[in-house]
């Protein structure tokens, strides 16, 4: 934990590991802001701007909200836990749940009578595990850095979700593109009538099952035309012809 801390404390020492360059904005409750120490403002602001997040402070109802990687996500962020003064958080996180998809409480608990009080008040006020996530933690500082953490993490995932979404669209095009090539190379079929098969019919698979009429209902191919895909795929005297390029 001390070596924990000793690099949480410095705002400028990046947690490699987890922490990338990725630029992402930080919008801050100015209420929240104005509620807690200067030298802790100072502190995050130092510690977005070493990660490349921009930070702005506007009238927003959670405690924050980072945009990373095209992925908002909103916190609330208690600093001070106030065993006397339990309700009004519970009663924020309830009606904030509902409206963020990504949606995290980040709670400082130093003491362990605060982290008893928590306990009892997670249960007592119906909190339904992961609905939102609660994150405990130590000190203010650290929770700033877990805070961090999950939105670049967050965002990561929705950056891996559109590389997965992009290579998947460029394996189908390259699909395609096979389709293509093999459907031309049928004789008599040229570049339009294989651009038809592959838009109307599909896959290589689907356009050797389809029958002369399914492809004459689809399709923009003569009945010649339609007569030799057919003849193609299941004749094994005309796929094994010499006319075949």
């Amino acid at each position: 934990m001390a070596n924990l801390k000793s690099i949480h404390r410095d705002p400028t020492v990046q947690n490699t590991s987890t922490l990338t360059s990725s630029a992402g904005v930080c919008m801050m409750n100015s209420k929240w802001r104005d509620e807690q120490h200067p030298s802790f403002i100072n502190f995050i602001s130092s510690f977005l701007a070493a990660n490349s997040f921009r930070l702005n402070f506007v009238p927003i109802s959670p405690d924050c909200i980072f945009n990373c990687g095209g992925l908002s996500v909103a916190f609330i962020f208690v600093t001070n836990w106030d065993c006397d003064n339990i309700m009004p958080i519970f009663s924020r996180v309830q009606k904030l749940k509902g409206q963020f998809a990504n949606f995290y409480v980040v709670v400082s608990l130093s003491t362990k009578e605060q982290n008893d009080s928590f306990v009892r008040s997670y249960f007592k006020y119906g909190m339904e595990l992961g609905k939102p996530t609660f994150v405990p933690v130590q000190d203010r500082e650290m929770g700033f850095e877990k805070i961090v953490k999950i939105a670049l993490s967050r965002g990561a995932c929705k950056r891996q979700d559109v590389t997965s979404k992009l290579k998947a669209e460029r394996k189908q095009a390259m699909h395609g593109m096979d389709n293509f090539r093999v459907i031309t190379s049928i004789p008599g079929i040229d570049n339009h009538d294989a651009n038809s098969l592959n838009q109307a019919i599909g896959s290589i698979e689907a356009i050797a099952k389809a029958s002369k009429e399914h492809i004459l209902e689809n399709t923009d191919l003569s009945a010649d035309k339609a007569d030799i895909i057919t003849r193609f795929f299941r004749d094994p005297k005309f796929y094994l012809s010499p006319k075949i390029n």
